[in-house]
């Protein structure tokens, strides 16, 4: 029988997920198929059942469900635990369903092992999304020197600090100033996103040193990292990650650690 596999959560459309798991099915001669599961909040409940139920055998989870979801789980555990953010889930063998972060490893082994001398460095993280959580906990696991965080909406980046106490909320209004001063700066929000909005800073000064990274991978390269690539910083964008985090993902719900190398050459975006 076919496994069923997929992603929740909204605006869809453009995800490349399905990609991602089709091809590691096909070399990994796994009869499976992975949906693109558009559903409201109200809905999550019912997805939750199918797995108990072993229609659907796993899924992951986007925004903005990250948090929303764990209220339906059984368990959650490892870094789910600390971010309080679940991206994958699957029914376990005693029957509990699981909620699991494989985010944290997809940042770590696309952007953290990538950059030396962390534990030196200053970072300022722009969103307090989803993903952010996340981020945060990689980069305090590889002690990073101190992590600021901004958000256009400062409750929701002041709701993340009662969970990260250590980190340092600055206002959107100042984040120009504050590039101008870190080490790191990453794009945690969908600005830059095609076909969507876009940063109106500037961002005319930074240390020649910045390590830029943006989550963001459609485009390949946004308008902020060709303009900090131009001032000689070292970009990043999010595709590794998002490749990462399904690696593990895979890893989870098949038991099989699939090869990551190829996978860029065979994507669409």
């Amino acid at each position: 029988m076919k496994k069923k596999f997929g992603l929740i959560g909204k605006s869809l459309k453009h995800s490349i997920s399905t990609q991602i798991h089709h091809h590691w099915y096909d070399v990994n001669k796994i009869d499976a198929n992975y949906e693109l599961i558009e559903i409201s909040e109200n809905e999550i409940q019912s997805v939750i059942e199918r797995i108990k139920k072993k229609d659907l055998m796993g899924i992951n989870v986007t925004i903005p469900y990250k948090q929303s979801v764990i209220q339906f789980l059984d368990q959650i555990i490892n870094e789910a635990k600390e971010t309080q953010s679940v991206n994958t889930i699957y029914l376990n063998d005693e029957g509990k369903v699981i909620g699991e972060n494989t985010d944290v490893y997809g940042f770590e082994y696309s952007f953290i092992k990538k950059i030396k001398s962390i534990d030196q460095k200053e970072a300022l993280i722009l969103g307090a999304g989803g993903v952010t959580p996340s981020i945060i906990c990689a980069l305090k696991k590889a002690n990073i020197k101190r992590i600021y965080l901004s958000n256009r909406t400062k409750s929701k980046a002041l709701d993340l600090k009662k969970s990260f106490n250590s980190i340092e909320i600055i206002d959107w209004e100042t984040i120009e100033e504050k590039v101008k001063e870190i080490d790191i700066l990453i794009n945690a929000t969908s600005l830059g996103t095609k076909g969507g909005e876009d940063f109106s800073q500037k961002f005319e000064t930074i240390k020649k040193s910045l390590i830029y990274y943006d989550v963001v991978y459609n485009p390949a390269e946004t308008k902020l990292m060709k303009h900090f690539s131009k001032q000689g910083a070292k970009v990043f964008n999010g595709l590794d990650m998002l490749i990462f985090q399904a690696q593990k993902a895979f890893l989870l719900w098949n038991n099989i650690n699939p090869n990551t190398e190829d996978l860029k050459n065979k994507l669409k975006i």
